[in-house]
C-alpha cells in the first residue's frame, strides 16, 4: 500500500508540473514593446489598450479611476474575441 500510495503521489505531482508548465508557456517576455496599455499624456492626450485595441480619448478620468470602459472591453474580448477596433461602434453588453 506504501508503494502505491508513494506512486499516486508521484503521478499527482507530475500532473501539476505538467499544468505549471503549460501555464508558464503562455506568459510573454517582459520587454519594451509588450506593453498591454499605453498612455499618452502629451502632445496629444490618448489611452490605447493594445489588446482590445480600445482608445480612450478621456486621460483624465481614466486616471482618477474610472476604468470600467477599460475592464468592460477586456471581458467582452476574453469572451467573445471580439475588440473594440472591429469597425463596430459599440462592444455587446
Amino acid at each position: 500500500m506504501k508503494q502505491l500510495r508513494a506512486r499516486l503521489y508521484e503521478f499527482e505531482l507530475e500532473k501539476k508540473r505538467v499544468e505549471a508548465a503549460k501555464t508558464e508557456a503562455t506568459k510573454l517576455d517582459i520587454n519594451f514593446g509588450s506593453q498591454i496599455r499605453s498612455y499618452v499624456l502629451a502632445p496629444y492626450r490618448m489611452i490605447k489598450d493594445h489588446r482590445t485595441k480600445l482608445a480612450i480619448g478621456d486621460v483624465d478620468r481614466v486616471l482618477e479611476g474610472d476604468i470600467e470602459p477599460l475592464i468592460h472591453a477586456y471581458l467582452v474580448f476574453r469572451k467573445t474575441g471580439k475588440t473594440a477596433g472591429d469597425g463596430k461602434d459599440e462592444l455587446p453588453e
